[in-house]
């Protein structure tokens, strides 16, 4: 592969995630673990890796203890391989005594890194959305237009807009308008796309459609550093852009390939259970273009007299005469005798207890880590280390759509329960 020296990117993995909570207390969005043994941020890195981009910045900010450690053990690079994955964490300087205000606020903040000899081009990215994407078609459509700015587009019905920054381009691609979540129809219609220049590009669907930013950019070093520099506007969907598309070449790239933004608990739990689809929209399974993570030395799955559909079982999980049915089992699960799982993305454990750390736990009371005995969960999310005792019923049959108490070892979003991070369920419990 053609190593592109003068194209560095920069990663935005500072986010919050908020509507993720409680899945986010405790780590950044873009540290959310994913299908059983994978970061979320490990997508955008290994678009990068199959893209020829060996040089990134990642910027952090919220939670990161465990991204920073991520992202160090994943992606060391040999001095003689001419590339970095670089960590560049939101700090107060007797310059600039704020955090992070917004995504170009970010970049601005770390211009005197970007600003090394042979940078020609920045790819800007998000460290939180699933998809599959090789950059360099991005950057051939960036030098064809003599482009100051490129901006990644898809379509997405109407009704899916008012998430997204919209826009609309000329027959040649070029756009003429922008405008960052709109929340009317009636902005809607007025940034509705040039149709003739989408289906150019391949699409055949619906005409109620609109175009969607998905918050990957390319820009020249001379566009990027104007367009910042000696100013204070924070957020490049709702504040450079919209000003951009007046003085400068900003024109779009068409993406017509799966490509998820990983925001709330809803989107997360569908886009993990998917996976567990013969015809999954996401392919994990592509030798060519693999997804890397942070190699562990663990051993495989032991499963014993279980009864298992369309799931997916990762390295070191203990499974003993269970049913699990469309179901992620994270890496080093443990689920004990006469468990039935359906629809359930269990995230699996941080480590393996020792026998004397289990009956440490015991003598407490506290269920060792993992799913005990006869325990029966339907629709849900179990984060790590979670501790599941025994005959616990969690079914999702008369269940509420939205529960949150500040004192509750769990919560529920859109009918989908949700254990936090070393939650601990006693035996016998009943939850719907």
């Amino acid at each position: 592969m053609r190593i592109i020296d003068n194209l560095i990117a920069v990663v935005l993995a500072g986010g919050q995630g908020s509507r993720l909570s409680p899945l986010t207390l405790k780590r950044s969005k873009p540290a959310m673990p994913i299908a059983g043994k994978f970061r979320l941020i490990d997508i955008a890195m290994s678009n990068c890796l199959h893209s020829g981009i060996r040089k990134m910045f990642v910027l952090t900010q919220f939670a990161a203890e465990s991204l920073h450690r991520h992202i160090t053990q994943t992606y060391p690079f040999a001095p003689w391989q001419n590339g970095f994955a670089q960590i560049l964490a939101a700090q107060r300087t007797l310059d600039n005594t704020n955090w992070y205000q917004g995504t170009a606020d970010a970049v601005r903040q770390n211009l005197t890194y970007l600003n090394g000899k042979g940078f020609d081009y920045f790819i800007i990215l998000s460290g939180d959305h699933l998809y599959r994407m090789d950059y360099r078609e991005m950057l051939a459509t960036h030098k064809e237009q003599n482009a100051d700015v490129t901006v990644s587009v898809l379509p997405v019905k109407q009704e899916e807009a008012y998430h997204f920054g919209v826009l609309k381009t000329d027959n040649k691609g070029k756009i003429n308008s922008f405008y960052e979540k709109p929340d009317t129809p009636e902005l809607l219609q007025e940034y509705a796309p040039n149709m003739q220049w989408v289906k150019e590009r391949g699409y055949n669907g619906s005409d109620n459609c609109m175009l969607a930013s998905m918050g990957i950019y390319i820009f020249s070093r001379e566009a990027l550093f104007k367009m910042l520099e000696g100013t204070d506007e924070s957020d490049f969907g709702k504040e450079i852009f919209p000003k951009a598309i007046n003085g400068y070449n900003v024109v779009a790239h068409y993406f017509d390939d799966y490509w998820e933004d990983i925001g709330t608990i809803k989107s997360f739990y569908s886009a993990m259970i998917n996976l567990t689809k013969p015809d999954a929209k996401f392919n994990f399974y592509d030798e060519k273009r693999p997804i890397y993570t942070h190699a562990r030395f663990v051993p495989g799955a032991l499963i014993n007299c279980c009864t298992i559909n369309q799931s997916i079982i990762c390295d070191a999980a203990r499974i003993e005469n269970a049913i699990i049915s469309g179901s992620i089992v994270g890496i080093r699960s443990i689920i004990q005798k006469k468990c039935k799982l359906t629809d359930v993305v269990l995230m699996g454990a941080d480590y393996m207890e020792t026998d004397a750390e289990i009956a440490e736990s015991k003598e407490q009371g506290i269920p060792p880590i993992g799913i005990g005995e006869n325990t029966e969960i339907e629709k849900a999310i179990i984060d790590k280390n979670a501790r599941i005792g025994k005959n616990v019923k969690m079914l999702a049959e008369g269940r509420c759509q939205e529960w949150a108490d500040q004192d509750s070892v769990y919560a529920i979003r859109d009918g989908i329960l949700v254990v936090p991070k070393n939650a601990v369920i006693p035996d016998n419990s009943i939850i719907s």
